[in-house]
């Protein structure tokens, strides 16, 4: 009697239209069940060799897609509202996750798991996550001092940093030099019409990551004015590569933070180091 009401156990055939859920159940083990991901995906890099593109992240090939039969598809934000609009029109089921802090992320990955069953496993990684988020926090605290960090996403116009990579950044040990924008989910949103104005918080440290471009330092030492912003002075202009930092999901809460903190304790050592004059240290004394 029980045979007639059997079910799947969770989702069997899943799109992916972003990067982070296409991770997140690589690493779960469950990578069988992805039919179809975004043309963006780098990570893993084999996903782009085993699982047709059927997305970018505004548009989708809605085609393709149903042609795919998938039993579920995951999407991200109200940036893909009308594909997921379209694609439920069609009788699809679609998960649409909106996750802006680190906090959500974690929530993201866990429903993600639970729909597929792997929700101990899902604890168990998270779990590790978060012990390494707690080791990276501990050292920042030991800092004597914390660089403030411009975090730009796009170059023209100037866009600072999402929500979630503001709060990496805190946790790596830098203070984000546009805090009050963070909170502004859209792009457009953090835009920093006038350049002056970054000049005028002076970041000690500039971390780009222009979604499809490679970051340019040297174009960004040539702004008109930057010359006196400690950050060019010092040379302390850095690439995040977008893939690591600017998707929410395992890549940012991993690699992303890790080369946050990497660079903000370099920057320390370099601070330690002007502080001892030359002829003055304990061991040019004897």
């Amino acid at each position: 009697m029980t045979e007639r009401f059997a079910f799947s156990q969770g989702p069997q055939r899943i799109v992916c239209m972003t990067e982070e859920t296409t991770e997140w159940l690589y690493l779960l083990g469950e990578e069988q069940r992805i039919v179809g991901i975004s043309g963006y995906t780098v990570r893993p890099r084999r996903a782009r060799d085993e699982k047709p593109r059927v997305s970018a992240f505004t548009s989708a090939k809605i085609d393709k897609i149903l042609a795919l039969k998938p039993d579920c598809v995951f999407g991200f934000s109200d940036m893909q509202a009308d594909i997921a609009a379209a694609l439920i029109r069609q009788g699809v089921q679609v998960t649409v996750f909106n996750q802006r802090s680190v906090a959500e992320i974690f929530s993201m990955l866990y429903q993600v798991a639970a729909m597929v069953g792997q929700g101990e496993q899902a604890m168990a990684l998270i779990g590790g996550m978060q012990q390494q988020l707690t080791a990276i926090a501990d050292a920042a605290a030991r800092l004597p001092r914390r660089p403030k960090i411009f975090f730009e996403e796009w170059d023209e116009p100037h866009i600072s940093a999402i929500r979630w990579v503001s709060e990496l950044m805190g946790i790596a040990g830098g203070d984000d030099c546009f805090p009050e924008l963070a909170t502004q989910s859209l792009g457009k949103n953090r835009i920093i019409a006038d350049g002056a104005e970054i000049v005028r918080r002076n970041p000690d440290i500039i971390i780009g990551s222009w979604c499809g471009k490679k970051f340019r330092p040297e174009k960004v030492a040539a702004r008109p004015g930057w010359e006196n912003v400690n950050a060019v002075k010092n040379q302390q202009l850095f690439e995040i590569k977008s893939a690591d930092i600017l998707q929410p999901g395992p890549a940012a809460l991993t690699d992303g933070v890790a080369q946050l903190h990497r660079i903000v304790m370099d920057w320390s050592q370099k601070q330690d180091g002007a502080l001892v004059e030359p002829g003055c240290s304990a061991a040019a004394e004897k």
